[in-house]
């Protein structure tokens, strides 16, 4: 695509007021270009049809983000051929410019590959946020400049908010749809450029909108699977992709005793307590760790697998200020499902790009390769991936 910078200059040299549009700029809406990610889902589709009612110069773009002729028989799976073919309806019924990039290569490596290799390592990855680090709010991010875009909107349900330092990411105003979570790699400078116009509103709210504009999407049901793995049966994608990662090996309880075989560590995860294949040992046992190494499954009791201490890696801080080596106070999520918890936050063992943080309350089932996030009431101060874990068990076995 022909880069159009000189659209920036133009529009700030005709259209420049003395108040800001909706979107934070010194503009008329009309000399104001934004790029909508467009899913083909109903929150992406309302996000554009209402930036076109308030006048703005909107381009829809919609990306391939891998080869759908599988998953376009999949209701629900986001990204398939099914959802370009509804964001193109939705961009003609409200008037704006549309576009498919393929981007196929670029999410296979970045977010399939990934994917594949975390659960090899024997962690438990989360794709979506890998897809909004990278191929999303890095490329996707670039691409809207390119146009001469002075922002990329996205139809998440979160707040950006002005602080004292800039742009701040909140929580979204309704607990039930928050996807803060799903974001915590978000970057100061790619916050600065994107926009949430959906935010400060619940599901209904959206729905409602979509209803009033008329939308072919205005009842599509919401995307429950990860995208490629529409038949939700990851670990025939993953052996598909690495054949021989399912390689057979012991079952081991903490205290050492092999009490059992699996078939593969890619078919658990840790904290799973049914399913293991181990049963007349008394006391329930869950899956603890799992070692790629030695191809063990590690189980044990349900205490061992409360972790009160969790080390981050890659961390992505927003805090107005650095992390002090005394700590500070924080609230963590460390499943997407489950609220926030206090806790304290201390500078990482390998220095910048890690975090060390100690759970107030242990929490069960932490599992490396899985997200934590930081939160300060509703303002998300970064987060990072979870490269180690120390649990309750480990604590009191050592103080014993």
């Amino acid at each position: 695509m022909m880069r159009t910078d000189t659209h920036d200059a133009a529009a700030l040299a005709r259209g420049q007021t003395s108040e800001l549009n909706s979107l934070g700029f010194p503009l008329a809406p009309a000399d104001t270009r934004v790029v909508v990610a467009m899913s083909g889902g109903v929150d992406s589709s309302v996000v554009a049809a209402l930036l076109k009612e308030q006048g703005y110069d909107v381009v829809g773009i919609t990306l391939q983000l891998y080869d759908h002729g599988m998953a376009i028989q999949k209701k629900g799976a986001c990204c398939a051929g099914q959802d370009i073919y509804d964001a193109a309806q939705v961009a003609e019924r409200i008037g704006i410019p549309h576009y498919v990039l393929d981007y196929e290569s670029r999410f296979r490596e970045s977010v399939i590959d990934e994917f594949a290799d975390s659960y090899i390592r024997g962690e438990t990855p989360i794709p979506c946020v890998r897809c909004n680090q990278t191929v999303k709010f890095r490329d996707l991010l670039s691409t809207a400049r390119d146009l001469g875009a002075l922002c990329l909107a996205t139809g998440h349900y979160v707040q950006r908010l002005m602080g004292a330092d800039g742009a701040e990411l909140h929580a979204g105003a309704d607990p039930a749809k928050d996807q803060s979570y799903f974001l915590f790699g978000t970057n100061a400078e790619q916050l600065d450029f994107l926009r949430f116009p959906l935010g400060g509103q619940d599901k209904d709210q959206t729905r409602a909108l979509a209803a009033r504009y008329d939308l072919p999407v205005a009842d599509k049901p919401d995307s429950q699977d990860i995208c490629f793995v529409p038949s939700g049966k990851y670990v025939d994608l993953i052996e598909r992709l690495r054949p021989g990662a399912a390689e057979p090996g012991e079952i081991v309880h903490i205290d050492g005793s092999v009490i059992g075989n699996h078939k593969g560590i890619i078919h658990y995860t840790i904290g799973q307590r049914r399913g293991i294949g181990v049963g007349g040992t008394g006391d329930p046992l869950y899956v603890v760790r799992l070692d790629p190494d030695k191809k063990q499954v590690v189980v044990g009791p349900y205490e061992a697998v409360k972790v009160k201490e969790i080390i981050l890696r890659e961390l992505n801080w927003l805090g107005s200020a650095a992390i002090p080596d005394h700590g500070i106070a924080v609230a963590v999520r460390v499943r997407s499902t489950r609220p926030p918890v206090a806790a304290m936050l201390f500078p990482g063992p390998e220095g910048a790009g890690s975090a060390r943080v100690l759970v107030d309350s242990a929490e069960a089932g932490v599992s490396p390769g899985q997200a934590c996030v930081l939160y300060e009431g509703s303002r998300v101060l970064g987060g990072g991936w979870i490269a180690a874990t120390r649990s309750l068990y480990d604590v009191e076995t050592s103080a014993a």
